[in-house]
Parts: C-alpha cells; sequence; structure tokens
C-alpha cells in the first residue's frame, strides 16, 4: 500500500509533498523562460510601432498575468471540470506557435495597444472555435491516426531541439553566444542529469532535471570568483556575460501583487481574427499530438477519445481565459512533454504542485524574478535532453503501427516539404500574406498539414489478412 501511494509513475498515485514539491518544481523551472518568452516578443514588436512606454507601463503585469494563467489553466487540465480538461499529465503554458502570426497581426494593425489589443480579440475567438473543436473531435479523431499525431510530435521535437541548443549556448541573442563558460555549464548541467538519471535511484532519479538546473545555479553563484564578469563585444562595448545571475532583479521585485483583469480591451477586427483562427485549427492538431506524445512516452499507451478531446476544450477555454488576461493563447506545452517522457513520472499531484508554485508565481513577483534570473545555459543543459525525448516520443507512435510503405511516405513528405517550408520560409514570398503567417512560422503547421492531406488522399493498403 506504501509503495502505490508514493509511485510516481502512477497519473492518480498520491504523492507526499517532500516528493509532490520538487518533482512539480522542475516543471515550472523547465517551462518558466518559455512561457514567458512569446509575451516580451509580441509586446517588444507592437511597442516598436508605436510608443514604447505604454507597453512598459503593462509588461510585468502581462507577465505576471501569464504565470497566473499557466497554473490555472494546468490545474483545470489536470483534474478536469465537466468537459473542460483531459485528466492528462500536461503543462500548460503560453504557446509559442502564435508567434509569427500575431507578429504578422501587429504590422497589420500598426502596432501599439491597438495592435496587441485586436491580437487579444482574436485569441478569444479563436479559443471559442479551438473549444468547439474539442467538443466534435471524436468523429474527427479518424484523421489523426498514430502516423499523423506522431509525426506532428515529432516535429514539435524538431522545432523545438534548435531552442534547446540555442540556450545551450547562452541564448542566441546572448552577446557572449557560445561561449566557453556557456558550453560548459550546460555541459555540466547535462551531466549532472544523466548521472542522476541513470545512476541513482528513487527522488534522486525522479528530481534529475531540478537538481541539475540548482547545480547549474551553484556554479554560476561560484564562476564569479573565478572568472570575469565582463565581456567586450565586437564593437568595443562592455556587456555582463549571459551567465552571471541578476540578484538585482530579485531585490527590486515586490513581495505581493494581484493580477490586473483585462489590463489591454480586446479589439475584434477581421484581418486579425481569420488568420489566427487558422492557426488555432493547427493548434488543435498540435495539442492532439502533445497529449498522443506525453501518453505514449509517460504511460506506454494511446491517448482515448475522452483524453483528447477534454485537452483540447481546455486547450481553447484557457486560450480565452488568457486573453481576458492580456495573456498570450494558453497551450499544451511541449517543453514539459519532453521532461515526462524523458523522466516517466506522470503523477498528477506532482504536476498540480508545479501548477500551485506558478499560481504563487504570479501572486509573489519577487519568487518569479529568482526564477526568471536563470541563465540561458542553465536551461539548455537541460532542454537539449528534454526536447531530444519529444523526438522518440514522436517515433514511438509512428512505429506503433506497421512501418509500411503509405506510413513511410506519409512521414517523410510531411517532415520533408512541411518542415522544409517552416525552416525556409522565404519561398513563400510570393503568396498572399496569410498563407506566409500560416505556413512560416514554424516547422509544425506545415508538417501537421502535409500528413493530415496525404493520410487522406493516400489508398489506405491492405493487410495480409484482407487479402
Amino acid at each position: 500500500m506504501k509503495k502505490e501511494y508514493s509511485d510516481p509513475y502512477k497519473f492518480e498515485g498520491k504523492l507526499p509533498l517532500k516528493q509532490a514539491i520538487p518533482l512539480g518544481l522542475q516543471h515550472v523551472l523547465a517551462m518558466f523562460v518559455g512561457n514567458l518568452t512569446p509575451i516580451l516578443i509580441i509586446t517588444s514588436a507592437c511597442a516598436a510601432m508605436s510608443d514604447a512606454s505604454e507597453f512598459a507601463k503593462i509588461q510585468v503585469s502581462l507577465l505576471q498575468n501569464a504565470m497566473l494563467v499557466a497554473g490555472i489553466v494546468t490545474l483545470i487540465q489536470l483534474f478536469a471540470i465537466g468537459s473542460i480538461g483531459g485528466k492528462v499529465p500536461i503543462i500548460m503554458g503560453t504557446s509559442s506557435g502564435f508567434i509569427g502570426v500575431f507578429q504578422s497581426v501587429a504590422n497589420v494593425m500598426g502596432g501599439g495597444i491597438i495592435g496587441y489589443g485586436a491580437i487579444m480579440g482574436a485569441s478569444i475567438i479563436g479559443g471559442l472555435l479551438e473549444t468547439v473543436l474539442g467538443f466534435i473531435l471524436k468523429p474527427l479523431r479518424r484523421f489523426f491516426p498514430p502516423v499523423v499525431t506522431g509525426t506532428v510530435v515529432l516535429s514539435i521535437g524538431l522545432s523545438l531541439i534548435g531552442v534547446g541548443v540555442s540556450s545551450f549556448g547562452g541564448g542566441s541573442n546572448a552577446k557572449d553566444y557560445g561561449s566557453v563558460e556557456n558550453l560548459l555549464i550546460a555541459l555540466f548541467v547535462l551531466i549532472i542529469i544523466l548521472v542522476l538519471k541513470h545512476g541513482t535511484k528513487g527522488m534522486m532519479s525522479y528530481s534529475c532535471i531540478l537538481i541539475g538546473i540548482i547545480c547549474g545555479y551553484i556554479v554560476c553563484m561560484i564562476l564569479p570568483m573565478f572568472l570575469s564578469t565582463t565581456g567586450i563585444a565586437g564593437d568595443g562595448s562592455e556587456f555582463i556575460k549571459s551567465w552571471v545571475l541578476n540578484w538585482d532583479k530579485v531585490a527590486k521585485a515586490s513581495w505581493f501583487a494581484l493580477p490586473e483583469f483585462m489590463p489591454v480591451a480586446p479589439v475584434f477586427d477581421l484581418k486579425a481574427i481569420l488568420p489566427v483562427l487558422i492557426m488555432f485549427v493547427v493548434t488543435a492538431v498540435e495539442t492532439v499530438g502533445d497529449i498522443s506524445g506525453v501518453i505514449e512516452g509517460g504511460m506506454d499507451r494511446e491517448a482515448t477519445d475522452q483524453e483528447l478531446s477534454g485537452g483540447v476544450i481546455c486547450d481553447g477555454v484557457g486560450s480565452s481565459f488568457a486573453a481576458l488576461f492580456g495573456v498570450l493563447p494558453n497551450t499544451s506545452f511541449s517543453q514539459n512533454v519532453g521532461l515526462v517522457t524523458m523522466t516517466k513520472i506522470v503523477n498528477r499531484y506532482a504536476l498540480a504542485c508545479g501548477a500551485v508554485f506558478l499560481i504563487l508565481c504570479g501572486l509573489f513577483p519577487k519568487l518569479a524574478a529568482l526564477i526568471s534570473i536563470m541563465p540561458q545555459s542553465v536551461l539548455g543543459g537541460a532542454a537539449v535532453i528534454m526536447f531530444s525525448s519529444i523526438v522518440m516520443s514522436g517515433i514511438q507512435l509512428i512505429t506503433r503501427e506497421p512501418l509500411s510503405a503509405r506510413n513511410m511516405t506519409i512521414v517523410s513528405v510531411a517532415l520533408g516539404l512541411g518542415y522544409g517550408l517552416g525552416a525556409n520560409s522565404a519561398i513563400l514570398t510570393g503568396l498572399p500574406e496569410a498563407v506566409q503567417m500560416i505556413f512560416g512560422g514554424s516547422g509544425i503547421v506545415p508538417a501537421a498539414f502535409v500528413a493530415i492531406i496525404l493520410n487522406v488522399c493516400l489508398p489506405k493498403e491492405k493487410n495480409v489478412e484482407e487479402a
């Protein structure tokens, strides 16, 4: 009985807090930066076209709300409210898949508060559309066999590996990107994780990501005693190295702050709504892939209709709810899918502890600041292996069925043509802007689209028994 109580590999098993808290905390650390980055990118894009001081006033509030919303929507996904929520081991967060579309919308709308408001209005409508898709997902599921969802999961993993490697080097925007210090810090974190994962048992093995990141923090605290914290850029200017911990940010953060409801008034404009609606359809497919991947990778079985439907509904409702707080669409977070598939820890209470911690971060900015100062190289050491685990989950899904000539064609063409279009979006410049926004953002969208079309169009092969 005791073993069942403390089994982190069972979704509904009840863990003691001393185990659940660190297992949940490592989920927060894995997704924290990714949860905030899309908001920073889109607000910066809107601010660049107008008075930047407008966004300086609300940006902190938006980031605070992003953490609060992610925590609330994750709890709904884990425990469900009626049909809302799939009761699946998924962490929800601000989607980066919409960045390309939202940047284009910001350009069309002229940026500023109006442009960001148009993005919020489109997100509210798009979330409602995805909610409807969730309710009718069961009859649509025949369009998402393992070869399709596996291809989507595989493309998600492939798209994230580049992000992980970028973090491994300190972040592509860092002036010391790829420096020896960044690479060694990331490598140190990676080695710690591997040693703990495969060389220990119990909590040490379960918490390998968290311990690895904490060790990375400690190294970054010690390094200034031996190395210079500043460097000289190519233009001769001095900069602070990216691995240096910014304790001033923690000191300046307030202890408590209530979230602001509707910090940006939504604007409903068809020029913004139409391309975003299409992106929400693709996001529903991505969520199906994420849930399929986490169930396959963490529980070694296929996701049920109820899990997929409830998960997509939560995705849609969560996105509309997020927009009311000025936050970009809240969807299943692929980074955490990688963490689950790597550790096999699917315990609902452990993930719920992570969700509660996110809510606390939204209420206590000082706590959020402590996590936000994590150097990218520390995160990169963990991200590379987590994102690679998503790739392996996609391969497991694809090979769940016999790898026939038909299935090989679907996978190869979807990844080759679809992912190629995402990686080389310049080839789409002659097409309408709406097409560029949808297919030029990432490899996930075109790969999913091509896989679905080929699955419908290619004739199914007869098996030996039918013949």
